[in-house]
C-alpha cells in the first residue's frame, strides 16, 4: 500500500527563492492553460486533452516572453498539467466543481517525480538546488519516495509529503465492536455512554482571530502591513487546523486500536453545512474528515467501518423494543419511550441503533464505505 509521510522543513535562503520561482511557474502554467482550455471550448467548442495541453506548454516555453519558465524544473509543470487533468476528469463524472484558478495567495505546492528529486542516506536533495532540504524526520520513511511534493501553506511553512510504498501491519484482533453517533455538544458518543466533548477550536480563537481580520481589513491594499497583518490572520487559521486535526487523529486511532468493528452513521454533510445557524460549527467539527481518518485507519489495521444509510431513524428509534417515533426536534436531548417506557439519551440511543444496524449489515457482508462529505 502507498502513504504519504508529511515532514515540515526549513529552505536555505536560495531554496526559499527557488521554491519561490517554481510556485510561481506552477501556478502560472495550471491558470494559463486552464483559461486556454476553457476558451477553447466556449469559442470553437474544441475539447483539449492532455497531450494537447503539454503541447500547448512547450510552445509556451519556446516563446522568449515566457523563457522563464526554464529556469525551475520541467517535472513539476508537467505534473500540474496532470494534476488539472484529474479535476477535468473528476469534473465531467460528476464528482467535484469545475476546475478553478489558482491564487497566489493560498496553499503553494509542486509535485516532483523521481527525475527530480533525489532520496539518499536520509538526505533530500530537490532538482537544481545543490544542498538537501532541511527535513525534520520525525519518523523514518519505510522506503524510497517515488513522488515527493513541497508545498508552502498560506502562514509561511514549508513541508514536504514523500509518497511511499509500506506494508501494513494488522492489529490483534479484539471482540470490541463500537457504534458512535456523531453531534456538536460531543464530536462523538458511543453506544457505552462515553462523550468525547467539543474543544470548539473554531469558537476558542474567535476574539482574537476577528480582531486580526478588523486590523487586517483597515490597511490599504497592496502594501507591506497588509501582508504583515493578512499573515497574522494566516497564522491563527493554521493554529485552528492543526489543534483540529490533532484532536481528530488522537480520537480516531483510539477507537480503531480499541476496536474490531467501528459504526457510523453515513452523513450528507454537504447539505447539513447548509444550515446557516449550524454551518461553522458543523465545519468545525469535521464529521467528514473524523469517517475518513476512520476508513483508512481501519483498511490499515485490519478493522472494519461500517456506515449505515444516512436515512435510517437511529435517534427516533427506541432501541429496546424498536418503536419509532414520527418526528423528534433537535433540541428533545432525552426522551421515554411511549411503547415499553425506557428512557433514552438522544445520543446514546443512536450510537446503539447505529451498532446493531452496523453489525447486521457486517455480518450479511454489506459493508458500506462512508460517504461523509
Amino acid at each position: 500500500m502507498k502513504r504519504a509521510y508529511k515532514y515540515r522543513f526549513y529552505p536555505t535562503p536560495d531554496q526559499i527563492e527557488l521554491l519561490s520561482q517554481t510556485f510561481g511557474c506552477v501556478r502560472f502554467v495550471y491558470n494559463s492553460i486552464l483559461r486556454w482550455r476553457t476558451d477553447a471550448y466556449y469559442d470553437r467548442q474544441e475539447k483539449i486533452g492532455y497531450t494537447q495541453a503539454s503541447a500547448r506548454l512547450t510552445a509556451l516555453k519556446k516563446e522568449p516572453d515566457f523563457a522563464w519558465l526554464n529556469d525551475v524544473s520541467s517535472v513539476p509543470l508537467q505534473q500540474a498539467l496532470r494534476h488539472q487533468q484529474a479535476a477535468f476528469s473528476n469534473f465531467f463524472a460528476g464528482r467535484a466543481k469545475y476546475p478553478t484558478f489558482r491564487s497566489k495567495r493560498h496553499k503553494q505546492a509542486a509535485t516532483l517525480t523521481d527525475a527530480a528529486f533525489k532520496y539518499r542516506d536520509g538526505k533530500l536533495f530537490m532538482a537544481k538546488s545543490k544542498a538537501p532540504l532541511d527535513v525534520r524526520w520525525s519518523r523514518p520513511l519505510p522506503s524510497v519516495p517515488s513522488t515527493v511534493t513541497v508545498s508552502k501553506d498560506s502562514a509561511g511553512r514549508y513541508f514536504v509529503s514523500c509518497l511511499c510504498e509500506f506494508e501494513p501491519v494488522s492489529l490483534p484482533i479484539t471482540a470490541k465492536t463500537v457504534g458512535i453517533d456523531v453531534g456538536l455538544t460531543d464530536l462523538f458518543v458511543t453506544d457505552t455512554g462515553f462523550k468525547t466533548g467539543n474543544p470548539r477550536h473554531t469558537a476558542k480563537y474567535a476574539k482574537r482571530l476577528a480582531l486580526l481580520q478588523r486590523r487586517l481589513s483597515r490597511k490599504k491594499k497592496g502594501s507591506k502591513n497588509r501582508a504583515k497583518a493578512r499573515a497574522k490572520v494566516s497564522r491563527i487559521h493554521a493554529k485552528i487546523a492543526d489543534c483540529r486535526m490533532d484532536n481528530l487523529h488522537k480520537l480516531s486511532r483510539k477507537l480503531i486500536n480499541d476496536n474490531q468493528v467501528v459504526c457510523v452513521e453515513s452523513l450528507k454533510v454537504k447539505n447539513m453545512i447548509r444550515n446557516p445557524k449550524l454551518s461553522k460549527a458543523i465545519a468545525d467539527a469535521s464529521w467528514g474528515e473524523f469517517v475518513r481518518q476512520l476508513e483508512y485507519k481501519g483498511q490499515w489495521s485490519g478493522r472494519s467501518v461500517v456506515a449505515i444509510d444516512p436515512f435510517f431513524p437511529s435517534s427516533k428509534r427506541c432501541s429496546s423494543c424498536g418503536y419509532t417515533l414520527t418526528k423528534m426536534a433537535l433540541n428533545v436531548r432525552s426522551w421515554i419511550c411511549p411503547e415499553c417506557e425506557a428512557n433514552h439519551d438522544r445520543d446514546v440511543n443512536a450510537a446503539k441503533n447505529i451498532k446493531a444496524v452496523g453489525l447486521t449489515a457486517l455480518a450479511h457482508g454489506a459493508t458500506v464505505k462512508p460517504k461523509a462529505a
